[in-house]
């Protein structure tokens, strides 16, 4: 990622997705060059000259205050988390383009009083992420609802890179295109907020050489939030899930979000999550049976063959 071009490359695709009627402005006909606004009317809108909207669009964004940044931001019609992107792409690009990179701090499991939390909801799937998309921690309802992103061995298990490169996201997302857009825009958005990760900086680079299509929604420079919504499945085991999901962020561990899923009742999907759950806790008791079994002690020096 680069501060400075993310910058302009962010600001310049907000501009060229508005037109002046769509912003208010009167529109006096004629051929124009640009596609959406152009630089002048965002300045316009935004209350400040020319000149210097153009010296934030090129990345100097040195002494910008965040009154300003908000004209900036209604003229362009950011949403929320456009907003927050875009003051922090302007901490970025006030850093400088060569900062020292840091290590990564994704957290790799959690604690164990949180796990316990988590198995004990036992009725609902619940799935544990950080920004990167890596499956940090899920109880047995959500490890089995997403059974098909841990196919692939490799740990951490990462959403995108489940999306992007294996087949099977294509039958298991029953809105998969729906579901590529927003998933790159969760890591734009991840990006802006931590872009000297080297490790999502690497992701993205697997992403963006493995696959054109998430090369060309990246160049587009959405961002997201994951804070709601419907997620629709075909699950292997049940079939076709309707899910609604909230998402929660755990304050005991930064970074770390809970994405919990549940179906409205009544539904064939409520149904289905309650066939997914007996499934679960049928394999579970089988477990614990051979478990058992496997724990009972052997008297080797017993006689096994009986004698008349």
């Amino acid at each position: 990622m680069d501060g400075l071009n993310d910058l302009r490359d962010f600001l310049t695709t907000r501009r060229a997705r508005l037109t002046p009627q769509q912003a208010g402005l009167p529109d006096f006909g004629g051929r124009r060059r640009v596609t959406g606004l152009r630089r002048e009317e965002v300045a316009l809108l935004a209350g400040m000259s020319t000149e210097y909207y153009i010296r934030l669009e090129r990345g100097n964004a040195i002494g910008f205050s965040e009154a300003v940044l908000d004209g900036v931001s209604r003229a362009l019609q950011l949403d929320d988390a456009e907003r927050s992107h875009l003051f922090d792409l302007v901490r970025t690009a006030n850093v400088g383009t060569s900062p020292t990179r840091r290590p990564a701090q994704r957290k790799a499991q959690v604690r164990a009083s949180l796990q316990q939390t988590i198995d004990a909801m036992s009725t609902v799937p619940v799935f544990v992420q950080n920004g990167r998309l890596d499956a940090v921690a899920t109880n047995a309802l959500g490890h089995a609802l997403f059974s098909e992103m841990f196919v692939d061995p490799r740990r951490p298990m990462n959403a995108a890179r489940f999306v992007f490169l294996d087949t099977r996201a294509q039958s298991f997302y029953t809105d998969w295109e729906g579901n590529t857009r927003q998933i790159v825009a969760m890591l734009r958005r991840e990006a802006g907020r931590d872009p000297y990760d080297k490790n999502l900086t690497d992701l993205v680079g697997e992403l963006s050489t493995q696959s054109e299509l998430f090369r060309k929604l990246w160049s587009a420079h959405d961002v997201r939030e994951h804070r709601a919504g419907i997620k629709s499945i075909h699950h292997p085991v049940v079939g076709d899930l309707d899910l609604t999901f909230e998402t929660l962020d755990i304050k005991s561990e930064q970074g770390l979000q809970m994405l919990v899923f549940i179906a409205e009742p009544g539904s064939a999907s409520h149904d289905g999550l309650q066939l997914l759950a007996n499934w679960v806790a049928t394999r579970t008791a089988q477990a614990r049976a051979i478990d058992a079994i496997s724990q009972i002690p052997v008297d080797r020096d017993a006689d096994t063959i009986p004698h008349d």
